[in-house]
């Protein structure tokens, strides 16, 4: 009776393994087939729309070298929805994160979510909000630096869904919309991410795949693409016509994401994890990142990553990353705060500090 049981039990085991790389290949098939094959082409590169959806948003995340697409236990889910929606079932109740980033440039950007667990499921709204301060305001008549300036923004706004189909596999999508405006000039995107990620039993293993920023192209419209203007038929003092330059769309920056991690034990107090993530991008080099974390006494975390690309004088990054952070029970309320600190050629490093609250 008891040989029946496990026998049964590993049967089961056997299947959902099935089950989750036959939707990873799902997942990697289609992801190739939207990036094509010219992901990674030299020829692609800088052409692609909404640049800042390849910025990593949390302390965490960015500390780590942007390898949490396999998530990791114990983090908050609202964390993991960058690198994989999937990651959001790791909400077991009510959530909420703020992230400040002092970005180059003195551009400030803001991340803001809310998350809430059913049983197996989960949903959050997010919030990425970039502020790029007062920009003097130059025209071609007028090409001095006055007092008069305008504002630019990016918003991109999420709505996630997760869910755990058992104790190893959960999976999840983000349905986005983009922002930016610029003076009088503006333009949207709908987007989505989708992923999955697989915990290999009591060994520590954890392995990720997610597709992200898949929709519309970004255009541009507005007032602002409108001129006043003379044909050259015409006589000097004819009426000048309303003449609109019609913008071109643009593909989002699409990328197809593969992470592992390794958690172990080294001591009594001490937990020691390994990241590792390959990024294929639809329209920029290639990525390979890496991150190690170490905690102290389930309370105090250490960070430390790299991100790797091919022609590293294309990136005003210098791939090293780091990071601390911490973990901090308060009677029932989960509060954990995050720094990170990438270090940048040209421009002053980048820092972000992030908080978030589980309940």
């Amino acid at each position: 009776m008891t040989n029946s049981i496990f026998t049964r039990r590993n049967m089961d085991m056997n299947k959902l393994s099935r089950n989750f790389l036959n939707a990873l290949v799902v997942i990697a098939l289609l992801g190739m087939s939207v990036l094509d094959a010219n992901a990674g082409d030299d020829k692609r590169r800088g052409t692609a729309g909404a640049s800042q959806l390849l910025v990593p948003v949390t302390a965490r995340s960015a500390s780590l070298g942007t390898s949490m697409t396999s998530g990791l236990t114990g983090m908050n889910g609202l964390e993991a929805l960058y690198a994989n929606p999937a990651g959001l079932a790791l909400n077991k109740g009510t959530a909420a994160i703020f992230s400040r980033m002092d970005y180059v440039a003195d551009i400030g950007v803001n991340y803001f979510g809310v998350a809430q667990n059913f049983g197996n499921n989960n949903i959050a709204f997010t919030v990425n909000s970039w502020d790029f301060g007062d920009i003097p305001l130059q025209t071609e008549e007028s090409p001095e630096i006055s007092s008069v300036t305008y504002n630019a923004s990016f918003i991109t706004a999420g709505l996630s869904y997760a869910r755990v189909f058992t104790d190893r596999i959960s999976a999840g999508a983000t349905f986005k919309v983009v922002s930016e405006s610029i003076d009088d000039v503006s333009a949207s995107a709908v987007a989505v991410d989708m992923g999955m990620t697989y915990v290999v039993g009591e060994t520590g293993l954890r392995l990720g795949v997610a597709l992200k920023n898949i929709g519309t192209d970004i255009q541009y419209s507005g007032v602002g693409l409108t001129q006043q203007v003379q044909l050259p038929s015409q006589p000097g003092n004819a009426t000048n016509n309303a003449l609109t330059f019609e913008s071109e769309g643009v593909e989002l920056p699409s990328l197809l994401n593969f992470g592992v991690s390794y958690t172990r034990q080294m001591a009594e107090s001490a937990v020691l994890t390994v990241l590792g993530n390959f990024r294929s991008n639809s329209f920029d080099q290639d990525q390979y990142s890496s991150g190690v974390e170490l905690g102290l006494f389930d309370m105090l975390y250490l960070r430390g990553g790299l991100d790797i690309i091919g022609d590293n004088d294309l990136s005003f990054f210098t791939g090293t990353n780091f990071g601390a952070g911490v973990d901090l029970d308060l009677s029932g309320t989960r509060l954990q705060i995050d720094y990170a600190l990438r270090s940048t050629d040209y421009f002053s490093n980048v820092s972000m500090i992030t908080a978030a609250v589980s309940l």
